[in-house]
């Protein structure tokens, strides 16, 4: 009785129909993906590259759009030879195969060169050190200056015949000149490092005071008045200085007489 109600079962209609159901959506759903994706990756379908090095950033953007690509600035640079906005690499590369979905990104042209922030190097490393840790930091260093002081220590840096210090900015594309002892100083002798300036003795005159008078001998006789050369003897000699105001009481000043 049992085994013959599960052969119905089993060859009933209802059960069939189900798996057949379940058989149509399980095709139909991996048709669907396998389509599906083809269509959102556009599979078989590609785009060749154009190459836009050394274009102006608005004419590369023509050019990506007319093949059906987007472009996008990743990153700046500087070439001094050429102008700004001017394309100068490109991801991916021109010639490349790539989908419409993609996008190139490319670097462009700046109009000044980057800065860079120069380390505290001037009497606080030697040569080698200052050359190594300049390079590595992107500096273009110049053949070394040598001057009077200490084998290969480091006294100054120049950039376009300027001196500069810690912490002032420097374009990239600048020379840096290392300022660099020559050995001739030796390494006890402080007196280099001060140099003596020399002064020249000038004689400044002094101004005369405002009221200052003139001594002068002057021959006088007995009343005052001046003898000339060769009238009488040898007479006695005074200042010829003004004589003195005379002072006159006044009104005021006077004493009243008693009564």
């Amino acid at each position: 009785m049992a085994s013959r109600r599960f052969i119905d079962n089993f060859f009933s209609t209802y059960l069939w129909g189900n798996v057949l159901a379940i058989v149509i959506l399980v095709v139909i759903l991996s048709l669907g993906v396998r389509y599906g994706i083809d269509f959102y990756t556009r599979h078989g379908e590609s785009i060749v590259v154009p190459n836009v090095i050394h274009k102006q950033f608005d004419e590369a953007q023509d050019i990506m759009s007319k093949v059906g690509l987007t472009i996008e600035v990743a990153d700046t640079g500087y070439v001094k030879d050429l102008p700004p906005d001017c394309i100068l690499e490109q991801t991916p590369v021109g010639g490349k195969r790539i989908k419409s979905t993609h996008v190139v990104y490319v670097t462009i042209n700046g109009a000044s060169a980057p800065t860079l922030e120069l380390p505290d190097l001037i009497d606080n490393s030697s040569l080698r050190e200052a050359q190594a840790q300049l390079l590595s930091m992107g500096f273009k260093v110049g053949e070394p200056e040598y001057i009077p002081g200490e084998k290969d220590w480091i006294y100054g840096i120049l950039v376009n015949g300027k001196h500069v210090q810690a912490g002032d900015r420097i374009p990239a594309d600048a020379v840096v000149i290392i300022q660099v002892g020559d050995g001739t100083r030796d390494v006890t002798d402080t007196a280099s490092l001060h140099p003596v300036f020399g002064y020249e003795d000038v004689e400044v005159e002094e101004p005369e005071d405002e009221y200052e008078y003139e001594w002068v001998e002057v021959p006088v006789d007995e009343n005052g008045n001046e003898i000339k050369e060769g009238e009488r003897d040898l007479p006695r000699t005074v200042p010829s200085v003004p004589p003195a105001p005379t002072v006159v009481p006044s009104e005021q000043n006077r004493s009243k007489p008693a009564d």
